[in-house]
């Protein structure tokens, strides 16, 4: 219980700030690419025990999974703010590409949303076989982009 209501209180305070943060907001491109950078760790911190599970390297768990389903379909939302004008220098593994084919990079980002979306619905099922199932497709996403726009 104590953890639900952990999740619960993370994903009501990003869905307050999520509809208010924009690349207008932050004083300096290196908060912006802080603020990302920190939005992907928390997205990897929540995908990765959803992939243990799926994959068998860890216990499936329904309760711990629909805790971080909850949690990556509010994070998932989360970094596209952070790529704003003038976030490509600096402290990043971004590619250039990201500003020259801005809308190729904004298609990946929305298929990855998506992919988030049915891999959250699945984590929050109850049922393992769902879960792998999404879990796949999700991770192809998060592939394509981070070997079209990130450098290693």
């Amino acid at each position: 219980m104590k953890n639900a209501l952990r999740v619960l209180a993370v994903c009501v305070a990003a869905a307050v700030t999520i509809p208010s943060v924009s690349a207008q907001s932050f004083q300096k491109p290196e908060d912006a690419i802080k603020y990302r950078k920190a939005a992907f760790t928390v997205l990897a911190a929540h995908f990765g025990p959803l992939g243990a599970m799926a994959n068998n390297r860890i216990p499936y768990n329904a309760q711990q999974a629909a805790e971080h389903g909850a949690i990556l379909e509010v994070v998932a939302r989360t970094p596209w703010a952070g790529f704003g004008a003038g976030t490509n220098q600096g402290d990043t593994r971004a590619k250039p590409e990201i500003w020259t084919e801005q809308a190729k990079f904004k298609d990946a980002g929305d298929k990855m949303q998506a992919e988030m979306m049915k891999l959250a619905a699945a984590a929050k099922s109850g049922s393992v076989e769902q879960l792998r199932a999404a879990f796949g497709p999700t991770a192809a996403t998060c592939k394509a982009c981070h070997d079209n726009y990130r450098r290693d």
